[in-house]
């Protein structure tokens, strides 16, 4: 039985790569540092994932979770993922981004050789390009984040070279009702799921044009556990190979909730402080050696992921109003 270790494992990508993992007979590990998200992200598999301790920025802490692990597979999916706050904290967003994956890659080469590394290399590195991005596109990131993302990607290959057998997995835009709130996406559609039950909360957003490559986070966690069984280390991009802008997911998930936007546009504004430095205009993925190599494809359209984030926030926001009626009437 093949053992993997996954740190960031009670985030989106992570519970959805534990879950997937699992179902291939993987004895699967995860690093996380508070059990919070753990209850939530993980609740579906909380009894087979073995929790461990850690932090990217602690050397000691990721040693002991490798020792105890012994993975064959390490996926390093934990990090600093917010844009805006790589600005607000370009230090510690270099000391997670890429002393992490430093530190994992120095106790491989130290430790055994033979486990080979995952890293979450991102879209972000490519910068305003306008056209789709495959492997070969030249990288010019705009943001702190974006800088830190190629650092950790060209990391990974200068250990490749050493003869470590490490990846980047360059994912475009995924997402799914386990996303965080701080996300446009899910700010949208807790938005829209908040009209759904009546609520006025106005909506305030940066720029509605920019265009993004969303994809299903599920769909991508299986094509970075088959980055790992190549014969080969190889990096890949992965995405759906379409692009639409913020104001189509809007209009989207308004359409999953059947509510005209004519009935909801007085709430809807644009506000200069989500306005992002250095704005990235344009993403869009060109999948096709993920699809010739790994035989990867997205399962899941734009409009069904949008549809599934407005259903899930919906359902969400149905079971604490039904808590809250319960708890009143037992006071």
């Amino acid at each position: 039985m093949k053992r993997a270790l996954i740190t960031g494992v009670a985030g989106q990508d992570g519970s959805y790569l534990a879950e997937y993992l699992l179902a291939q007979g993987y004895h699967v590990f995860g690093i996380l540092r508070s059990e919070v998200t753990a209850a939530q992200n993980l609740k579906n598999v909380m009894d087979k994932v073995h929790l461990l301790y850690g932090d990217l920025t602690d050397q000691l802490s990721l040693l002991a979770a490798v020792k105890k692990s012994e993975p064959d597979e390490i996926y390093n999916l934990a990090g600093q993922p917010f844009i805006p706050n790589s600005w607000l904290c370009p230090q510690e967003t270099m000391d997670v981004n890429v002393g992490g994956v430093a530190r994992l890659l120095d106790i491989i080469e130290r430790t055994d050789r033979r486990i080979k590394l995952y890293q979450a290399s991102s879209s972000e590195m490519f910068g305003n390009h306008r056209g789709p991005c495959n492997e070969d596109t030249p990288m010019f990131p705009t943001s702190p984040y974006g800088v830190s993302k190629l650092a950790a990607h060209h990391l990974c290959r200068v250990y490749r070279e050493k003869g470590l057998f490490a990846v980047g997995g360059i994912l475009f835009n995924h997402e799914s009702p386990r996303r965080g709130p701080e996300m446009v996406t899910r700010k949208i559609t807790r938005h829209v799921a908040s009209w759904m039950h009546g609520s006025q909360e106005p909506l305030r957003l940066g720029r509605i044009d920019v265009c993004r490559d969303w994809g299903f986070a599920g769909d991508h966690v299986e094509a970075m556990h088959r980055m790992l069984q190549q014969e080969q280390p190889r990096d890949y991009v992965i995405g759906t190979g379409e692009s639409r802008s913020v104001k189509e997911f809007l209009h989207c998930a308004l359409e999953a909730a059947r509510i005209p936007y004519e009935s909801v546009a007085h709430l809807i504004g644009q506000d200069e402080a989500f306005v992002r430095d250095n704005e990235i205009h344009f993403l869009r993925a060109d999948p096709s050696q993920a699809r010739r190599e790994l035989g990867w494809e997205p399962r899941t359209t734009f409009a069904q992921l949008v549809e599934m984030m407005v259903d899930a926030d919906c359902a969400a926001l149905s079971r604490s109003a039904a808590k809250i009626a319960s708890s009143q009437m037992t006071a």
